[in-house]
């Protein structure tokens, strides 16, 4: 027979409040848990960051700007005068010397007023000729003259001499000897007159001729002026180089320069060529506004060409700025390597200044000089990186100065970051 058991009921009803009661702590404890829990780590590709290593020592400052080789002289030509173009030889591109003639113009009035200019000089060289032979005849003439009255003045001079011991003697009358003494003394004054005549008259002759011989100056630098203007009908290169267009370089409305045809009229001072020198070249830099203020006179850059890098030196830095940058001319020191041309496109770095004992690190993108950031430091193991606030200092084209925030031998990602602006902290893979 069964014997009922006392207390099974209550046994079972504790036990299962337990269990539940154990349940719900380790449900309860488990949800505190996973609250607890920190949002896992953003990953990031290591293979597309662009780390670097803080290091400590010298730092060049440098400026590096696009530009292009332009020559160091050119020269323009323009119409002297009216005329029209009767000829072009040569195009752009050609090389050139001093003498080469670019093209011919004509100007008739011009040919005309030289030729009329000519014939008004050979006249007047002919009336110098002239007037040099009149000038000699009439001096002849009076030195003839003055040696009669110079003749009549020793005769007369003779006889009142020799009147005047036969009067003494009286053998010839007084009255005699005061008309011969008298006539010695005429003819002595005449012969003074003709004398000073003759002392002036060289310098009469000096005159006259001066003043012909000014006009044929004259009428030569006409006709010089004139001849010039004429041989300046053919347009020449006047130095060596390459002819780099003709015509004016002012475009008209569809975008492109006027260019010079056969038969064309010019007017005095029109642009006719452009001549450029092609060994004589030098580099245009653009650099930023916020650079060139550390820009000066006399630094030394280099000039790379993409077939060759070329030293110079800072010569001039235009007061102006343009759509933010600044003109920095640069000398070229070095020679032109093949290809070297104007218009070259160019790349140019200006060395500002050498920093010893400093800290510095690749430059972050987008990083500013003097400014403070925030970069991710690897942290050790290389396996997370840590954003750090970090001051910079004073920048060059690819390296920059840490002042604080980061010591030597800490690697820090140059790399835009820009994409986890929202983590502190990310997974590097």
């Amino acid at each position: 027979m069964d014997v009922p058991r006392q207390g099974v009921a209550r046994r079972k009803l504790i036990r299962r409040i337990l269990i539940g009661t154990v349940g719900l702590l380790i449900i309860g404890g488990s949800v505190y848990a996973v609250s607890r829990l920190q949002p896992a780590l953003p990953s990031v590709d290591a293979g597309t960051l662009w780390p670097d290593t803080v290091k400590r020592g010298s730092l060049l400052r440098q400026v590096h700007g696009l530009g292009t080789l332009v020559p160091e002289t050119i020269v323009w030509l323009s119409a002297q005068t009216d005329a029209r173009i009767e000829k072009i030889y040569i195009l752009p591109g050609t090389k050139v010397q001093p003498q080469t003639v670019i093209m011919k113009l004509s100007n008739p009035t011009l040919t005309e007023a030289m030729v009329g200019a000519q014939f008004d000089l050979k006249q007047a060289q002919a009336a110098l000729t002239d007037l040099n032979v009149t000038l000699q005849s009439t001096t002849f003439d009076k030195q003839a003259a003055a040696a009669q009255v110079n003749a009549d003045f020793q005769q007369a001079k003779i006889e009142a001499d020799r009147d005047k011991q036969l009067s003494s003697l009286g053998l010839i009358p007084e009255i005699e000897l005061k008309q011969t003494q008298n006539k010695a003394q005429e003819l002595e004054f005449r012969n003074q007159l003709e004398e000073k005549r003759l002392s002036i008259i060289k310098d009469s002759v000096e005159a006259q001729l001066a003043a012909q011989k000014v006009k044929i100056e004259q009428l030569q630098a006409v006709y010089a002026l004139k001849k010039q203007q004429v041989e300046e009908l053919n347009v020449r290169a006047g130095v060596s180089g390459v002819l780099q267009q003709l015509g004016n370089s002012t475009a008209t409305a569809n975008g492109t320069a006027p260019p010079l045809e056969v038969g064309q009229n010019v007017t005095a001072g029109s642009i006719l060529a452009k001549v450029a020198q092609q060994n004589k070249l030098k580099a245009q830099i653009k650099v930023t506004e916020t650079e060139a203020k550390d820009v000066a006179a006399g630094q030394l850059a280099s000039i790379d060409t993409r077939n060759g890098i070329i030293p110079g030196k800072v010569t001039r830095i235009d007061p102006a700025a343009v759509n933010g940058t600044v003109l920095v001319d640069v000398s070229l020191q070095g020679e032109l390597p093949p290809g070297a041309r104007p218009d070259l496109s160019v790349d140019g770095t200006i060395d500002i200044e050498k920093l010893n004992d400093v800290l510095y690190v690749g430059r972050p993108t987008s990083a500013q000089p003097n400014s403070s950031v925030t970069l991710f430091r690897m942290d050790p193991g290389g396996k997370t990186a840590t954003r750090v606030p970090v001051k910079l200092g004073r920048a060059s084209v690819s390296s920059i100065e840490v002042l604080s925030g980061l010591k030597e031998g800490d690697t820090i990602i140059l790399s835009d970051m820009s994409a986890q602006d929202g983590h502190d902290r990310i997974r590097l893979q």
